[in-house]
């Protein structure tokens, strides 16, 4: 059990996100970044797997096969995709529904900020990228949402943050995918 260093993990992850909302013109957003985090329901479950290097939920995962900190965290933070499905009338199924752009903005937030966190000096800005990819095949996210938040990412690798932050703040300025 590591109640501090998960406190002083997801504030510091935190932190780095509400900056990176400021960059991209989402800084009153982002001030409310992930405060369910700090919920109970989330918050020990994360003391109880905190390893430091990667999210606690996947230990929790493993562990019991599934996530109860998970599930609370995207039913309350719309910055997920996950937390964006809807039942189907034409599948009738539960399908991903394309997001609102300031939060596809604050999910690209997210991940730089969280593999600045976990991959500390190792960091380069092609490992958000690397990470998204790697999950690709299994990701169900609405089409338009991945292309955009794929895009972002690939240009972050290929361009740095400078010029992505300001193509993301423009892009978010104009409300449109």
């Amino acid at each position: 059990m590591h109640p501090f260093r998960h406190f002083a993990t997801i504030t510091r992850h935190r932190h780095r996100v509400i900056a990176h909302c400021f960059r991209v013109g989402i800084g009153w957003q982002g001030l409310f970044h992930d405060l369910s985090k700090y919920a109970p329901a989330e918050f020990w479950a994360g003391a109880r797997y905190y390893q430091g290097t990667r999210s606690p939920n996947e230990q929790e995962r493993a562990d019991k096969g599934f996530s109860t900190a998970w599930m609370h965290h995207k039913g309350r933070n719309r910055h997920h995709y996950e937390y964006w499905t809807d039942y189907s009338l034409v599948t009738k199924r539960v399908e991903p529904v394309k997001m609102p752009i300031r939060y596809v903005a604050e999910m690209f937030c997210d991940r730089v900020a969280a593999s600045k966190i976990y991959r500390g000096d190792a960091y380069t800005d092609a490992h958000p990228l690397e990470y998204f990819m790697a999950a690709k095949p299994r990701r169900r996210i609405h089409p338009e949402t991945s292309d955009l938040l794929e895009g972002w990412l690939r240009m972050l690798a290929e361009q740095g943050e400078d010029a992505t932050f300001a193509h993301v703040r423009k892009a978010v300025k104009q409300g449109e995918y």
